[in-house]
């Protein structure tokens, strides 16, 4: 096979709630430009033939040299669904350039026709077959113009990710995936169309090796477990977790884990406590909402299981066993009525939530949802619209949704609510900060004491930055109330660490909420 020069693109995020944007430059050391990579653009280039060329480009972190993607003979683009206008933009580009293009992704992959003629060649769903089939396709020049597998991955073929390509030194967190797929049939999401409802996991050697590369970069503090739902398989986690386990125990717990689960996990006390050993510290959970007609309608059942218990008693019960909840949450459901707001806003105080993505409901193509609403003639066909969904909601007007979103928002992180939150989870719900490792530290000496002095290096550099970068002195004031009050109160190193990643946290939502007041731009910012 000839050698093929082969160019891949990740376009640029528009700022979120997730991309930390306003607050790289308070939290991280300098030259850090992004909060994450990509996983899409390293795994292809670890399917590539070694015979080939491949450059990976990220453009948050580096601009997209138009010249090299002239010369090369295949240029890529793969995308969230939220890059999508910046991802026409760059494909417009390489037409004029007269470049060779091929697109995958999550939103190529539920809206096929969408990027027109701009793309020579489309990816549907998972690549993993699909891309080396390609690549052999193009060099006997018989390629299809698209394709998609007739079969799910089989992850415990998938190769460890090419991050050696990226600018790893150029961002906070390292992401890593362990399984795809979810269980569950949650009416809104594309996640089982584009993975499915079995879980498939990686083998336990091939995700120990991947923590051990990642651990190599060296200066990783943070490593995101990127899987959809991470206990989709509970049987077969646990078996995962525990190998996890004795890999932080050999490596003196090297990481701090952020994953995503669903509401269920409350239900298996073995399971967090084993979570909480492999040193998860913050878990993601879809609440979407604390109505339960609301869950019962969008087919979210895993919520309602359990009735013993309410669903703040549910996430409080994740909490016990020191792992900090952050949850997602949705309005405009067609049960919702206009109480549901302030429900919202009372369910997130109650459950002692700090991180909460709140947004409207949004019909994603091929979704269950989207196809009941095309149905009902409940859709705003316009790409972006003012009100910030395409969903026509049944029980309110379009502006009250769009108000009473907004009106959220500012409860929840305007800072004096904000900072309520935090102390509740901290001081009166007195959060453990990981009992599994801070035993092994004890018997640890030195990397206790060097950890230690890192956490309290990295509380004195934030307490530094916000005090004097941050112009706002309302804002300043309330983040040095927080610090005096930690450590009037509770002076452990990795709880004076949290509260200062608490407050660089507020000063990006902050930040991004003034941003929607000003211009209104509302479409998948949170």
């Amino acid at each position: 096979m000839n050698m093929v020069d082969i160019v891949l693109i990740n376009p640029r995020f528009e700022m979120s709630y997730w991309g930390m944007e306003h607050a790289l430059h308070l939290c991280a050391k300098l030259g850090k430009r992004a909060n994450m990579p990509v996983s899409a653009l390293p795994l292809l280039a670890a399917l590539t033939p070694a015979e080939h060329k491949i450059t990976l480009i990220d453009e948050n972190v580096e601009d997209i040299d138009f010249a090299l993607c002239a010369k090369a003979d295949i240029v890529g683009v793969t995308g969230m669904t939220v890059q999508r206008f910046r991802t026409t933009e760059i494909l417009k580009e390489l037409k004029e350039r007269g470049c060779f293009t091929v697109v995958g992704g999550p939103w190529v992959s539920v809206q096929e026709d969408y990027f027109g003629a701009l793309a020579n060649v489309i990816f549907v769903g998972e690549a993993e077959e699909t891309w080396p089939q390609f690549l052999a396709d193009w060099a006997e020049r018989k390629h299809a113009s698209r394709y998609e597998q007739a079969e799910r991955t089989d992850m415990s073929k998938v190769p460890p990710p090419r991050y050696d390509l990226l600018k790893m030194n150029q961002y906070v967190i390292v992401p890593v995936q362990f399984s795809r797929g979810c269980p569950f049939t949650c009416e809104f999401c594309d996640i089982i169309v584009t993975f499915g409802r079995r879980p498939r996991l990686k083998t336990i050697p091939q995700i120990i090796a991947e923590l051990e590369a990642i651990r190599r970069l060296g200066g990783v503090g943070g490593v995101f477990i990127v899987d959809d739902n991470l206990i989709g398989n509970k049987k077969a986690i646990k078996h995962v977790l525990r190998e996890v386990i004795a890999w932080q125990k050999a490596h003196d717990y090297a990481v701090a884990f952020f994953a995503e689960a669903s509401l269920d996990l409350a239900d298996d006390e073995e399971l967090m406590g084993l979570m909480d050993e492999a040193n998860i510290r913050y878990v993601f959970v879809g609440v979407e909402t604390p109505n339960e007609e609301s869950l019962r309608e969008t087919s979210k059942l895993q919520n309602l299981r359990g009735k013993e218990r309410s669903l703040v008693e549910k996430v409080h019960a994740i909490q016990a066993h020191g792992l900090e909840v952050w949850s997602g949450m949705i309005v405009g459901f067609d049960h919702d009525g206009l109480d549901i707001f302030d429900r919202q806003i009372r369910f997130v105080e109650q459950a002692r939530v700090i991180h909460t993505s709140v947004g409207m409901l949004t019909a994603i193509p091929k979704t269950p949802l989207y196809e009941r609403l095309a149905g009902e003639n409940r859709l705003d066909p316009a790409d972006r619209t003012p009100y910030g969904t395409n969903v026509i909601p049944l029980g309110m007007g379009r502006d009250a949704l769009r108000e009473g979103y907004l009106r959220v928002l500012h409860a929840l992180y305007d800072p004096k609510a904000y900072f309520a939150r935090v102390d509740s989870l901290f001081l009166e719900g007195g959060l453990k900060t990981g009992a599994a490792r801070n035993a092994h530290l004890r018997s640890r000496p030195f990397s206790r004491f060097i950890q230690y002095a890192q956490a309290m290096l990295y509380v004195g550099f934030i307490y530094f930055k916000l005090q004097t970068a941050v112009e706002e002195a309302d804002l300043r004031h309330h983040y040095r109330r927080a610090f005096f009050n930690v450590v009037r109160r509770r002076r452990d190193p990795f709880v004076l660490q949290a509260y200062a990643l608490k407050a660089v946290l507020h000063y990006h939502y902050h930040k991004l909420i003034a941003t929607i007041d000003a211009d209104g731009h509302l479409l998948n910012i949170f």
